[in-house]
């Protein structure tokens, strides 16, 4: 595992379940002290506490320049700075475009996309200043120190995921930062746990390797984004999947 984020400040959006705590266990594993933040700071502190490490919870509201201002001010204070964030935080809710309302919409807009835009800008000041910035160019600066983990809706939409497609796909494409889609129908999240065994394994039956992926699976990839091995990378995408994307379809995935 890479060694250069160890003692390094980080800070995960969204960070208390799912894909986020398995991305914020992931970075305290390999050393790094991380501030989970999240809407209820309760939330956040669990998490922080089932991880262990250097991992603390911070409360925190990315449809709130305020909110998210004051949550990433409180990380730099008590890590000395910060070097890497992940916005991650997202919601994902499922409804058909002709049975969704403008309020549902607003939701998953404000979150996905403006949470995200409020979360960089107000990590920049911090990341200018962090020694593993590129350079003093902002743009330059940013590019060595955000990850944006994304559902793979930003290039499989569905019929039931109309809302969340724009958000990744807008903040993937108006950024010059790493990014990372995953796909989260075959993650072994909450949400996905709920669903049911059966669902599980219909769901891996969809993946070439036969088995759902973990939160840490994706953890690894923003790891690697953020770490100093990846230092030339930025403005890429990598789609953690199992291989899911790649049969044109179940007929050609069985034939394999």
């Amino acid at each position: 595992m890479t060694q250069s984020l160890k003692g390094r400040s980080v800070a995960v959006t969204g960070g208390s379940k799912g894909i986020g705590k398995g991305i914020a266990r992931v970075f305290a594993q390999a050393g790094a002290k991380v501030g989970i933040i999240a809407r209820h700071v309760d939330a956040a502190n669990n998490a922080a506490k089932e991880i262990g490490h250097c991992a603390f919870g911070v409360a925190g509201d990315v449809t709130s320049k305020a909110s998210i201002e004051k949550a990433l001010a409180e990380v730099a204070e008590r890590n000395g700075g910060l070097d890497v964030l992940c916005a991650n935080a997202g919601i994902f809710p499922p409804a058909r475009l002709e049975e969704m309302t403008e309020a549902q919409w607003d939701e998953v807009q404000d979150t996905n996309l403006k949470g995200t835009f409020l979360s960089v800008q107000a990590a920049v000041p911090y990341l200018k200043k962090s020694d593993r910035a590129a350079s003093s160019s902002p743009r330059r600066s940013l590019a060595r120190s955000p990850v944006f983990p994304a559902g793979l809706t930003t290039d499989r939409p569905k019929p039931d995921n109309s809302a969340s497609c724009a958000p990744p796909a807008s903040s993937l494409r108006s950024t010059a930062s790493p990014s990372m889609p995953s796909c989260r129908e075959n993650v072994l999240t909450e949400g996905l746990i709920e669903l049911g065994e059966a669902y599980q394994q219909s769901m891996a039956n969809s993946v070439p390797l036969k088995k759902l992926g973990t939160v840490d699976d994706i953890g690894y990839a923003a790891l690697y984004f953020a770490s100093k091995e990846a230092g030339y990378v930025t403005g890429q995408t990598i789609i953690v999947d199992g291989g899911q994307i790649l049969p044109e379809s179940l007929d050609a995935l069985a034939q394999a």
